[in-house]
């Protein structure tokens, strides 16, 4: 599903589409196995396979045993045509007082396939040992902004069921609409929806030298987790790690093109991802989607405080569900509250990007596949209007673009 690989070279027998199954089949191994309870993929540091040999360069946790480590993926990798392994494991240094348990530097060893065929691989393992990191967690201020986009434009929600993937593909095809380039991102990595809305769910990203090609959809770039599941209804049950690497994977390892802004939905909440985002991804502003509903509001309200520690500008709030008109008597009514928008956004003195409708028709056209705006229905000014008040402010948040950066 994931390409870890950073180089990769087989026989000239093989395939194009054999090699992928195989760089596919050991990404899946590498995904699911586990150091404690964390994924092995979050401490590769480099890898290379050349033929049936991998070459993995690791750095692990002090308590943790290589040579365990490196038998049982030898035993995993080995049905998928990988038949040694050489590991170059990193250590951290022992803490003051602990003696001698810090596991010594193993010598090269080679195991080979017993008599009773089980699965082993041959490996080379070099263990070394570095002093602890203490470099500080990287800030929005050291990111440098991505050298194909100009914006990176987060939209969030405190908490989930306020309409913020609807509002998030309307205000994407809004900014198409007002002559921009367009890329989005679905970072909603264990509920994505974008696919579905966009009406693209059964179209697959292609790979072109071992980087995602973004899916056309209506014109603007877009690449999703969802795209690269089996089927609809396959759960992503994946620990933090595991969902904040598939995350990086699918921004730094994605061809996006020149854009003006690449909109990435947000899974609500304020846990592993958007730190992720926020210590990683250089972002010029976030929206914020609430309802008018007390509830909602103390949930924006954290979102907007994790924006404020994290450096990040919130470029507005958006209202949704603000009031109902009902279909047969044209009676308008406040389900949710009235005025929550505003004082929110009054008391963090951030704009009122626009207050949406509760209305069935938004919901009807996303899923169909057609949203409000790519369907000129009459919601899509809402929308567009958002859309202008976003460009209205956001070039003084811009972060200054390093022309020399090489991908």
């Amino acid at each position: 599903m994931f390409n870890f690989m950073k180089k990769t070279s087989t026989k000239k027998s093989e395939t194009p589409e054999q090699r992928a199954e195989r760089d596919s089949a050991v990404d899946k191994v590498l995904l699911g196995y586990e150091v404690g309870t964390v994924s092995i993929a979050t401490m590769v540091t480099g890898l290379e396979r050349d033929g049936d040999q991998l070459t993995l360069d690791l750095r692990l946790p002090v308590n943790s045993n290589p040579e365990i480590i490196q038998q049982e993926l030898g035993q995993l990798l080995h049905p998928h045509g990988i038949k040694t392994i050489h590991m170059n494991v990193r250590l951290p240094a022992p803490t003051k007082g602990s003696g001698s348990s810090l596991p010594k530097a193993m010598p090269k060893t080679t195991n080979a396939m017993d008599n009773q065929h089980k699965p082993a691989a041959n490996a080379d393992s070099n263990t070394t040992v570095e002093p602890p990191i203490t470099k500080a967690a990287p800030t929005q201020a050291s990111l440098a902004a991505h050298p194909r986009i100009r914006h990176i434009i987060v939209v969030a929600s405190g908490k989930g069921g306020v309409g913020k993937s609807t509002t998030t593909v309307n205000i994407a095809l809004a900014l198409q609409k007002l002559g921009n380039r367009v890329g989005v991102l679905d970072a909603d990595i264990y509920g994505p929806s974008m696919p579905t809305m966009l009406g693209v769910d059964n179209v697959k990203p292609e790979l072109e030298n071992e980087q995602f090609v973004p899916i056309n959809a209506h014109g603007m770039a877009m690449l999703s987790i969802g795209s690269l599941l089996d089927g609809d209804n396959t759960p992503v049950a994946w620990r933090g790690p595991k969902a904040t690497g598939a995350l990086m994977q699918l921004y730094n390892q994605t061809n996006w093109p020149q854009l003006d802004y690449l909109v990435i939905d947000m899974p609500p909440g304020t846990g592993d991802i958007q730190l992720t985002i926020a210590q990683r991804i250089p972002v010029t502003g976030a929206v914020i989607v609430t309802t008018p509903q007390h509830i909602a509001l103390l949930d924006a309200q954290k979102g907007i405080e994790m924006f404020n520690k994290t450096n990040i500008p919130v470029l507005g709030v958006v209202e949704n569900m603000a009031l109902h008109t009902c279909s047969n008597c044209n009676h308008t009514e406040a389900i949710f509250g009235t005025g929550g928008g505003e004082k929110i956004a009054e008391q963090y003195q951030v704009p009122l990007l626009g207050q949406l409708p509760l209305a069935s028709g938004i919901r009807a056209q996303v899923d169909k596949g057609e949203p409000s705006v790519l369907a000129d229905d009459e919601f899509a000014p809402y929308y567009i209007s958002i859309a202008k008040n976003i460009e209205a402010n956001i070039n003084k948040f811009a972060k200054p673009v390093d022309d020399k950066r090489i991908f």
